[in-house]
């Protein structure tokens, strides 16, 4: 059952990792697209507040690793010094994922 627990972790990051990087790829470095020709502009919109933008998977992911470092937290066990790091790595992935919630 604890190795399901461990796999369960493990697959979460990756899953974290997997949508944060190509989002840090590009970057601030991405090529802008062409602007579009004179003609070719949308008429203005009214003027609206900006709404964030949502990201379900992240908010998902992030319920995930906060469950999972909460199941490592009170855990009995120590692991030989592995259950605390698994905790900083949780801490670590829930930072990013929040990193990514703050973006539009």
């Amino acid at each position: 059952m604890k190795k399901l627990g461990f796999l369960t972790l493990a697959a979460i990051a990756a899953l974290l990792f997997a949508l944060a990087f190509p989002a840090a790829a590009a970057g601030p470095n991405a090529v802008a697209p062409a602007p579009l020709p004179a003609a070719a502009a949308a008429p203005a919109a009214p003027a609206v507040a900006a709404m964030p933008e949502r990201h379900p998977h992240i908010d998902e992911a992030l319920e995930s690793m906060r469950a999972a470092k909460h199941h490592l937290e009170t855990a009995e066990h120590d692991f030989g010094g592995h259950r605390v790091k698994a905790i900083e790595h949780l801490n670590a992935a829930i930072h990013e994922a929040e990193i990514c919630m703050s973006m539009k």
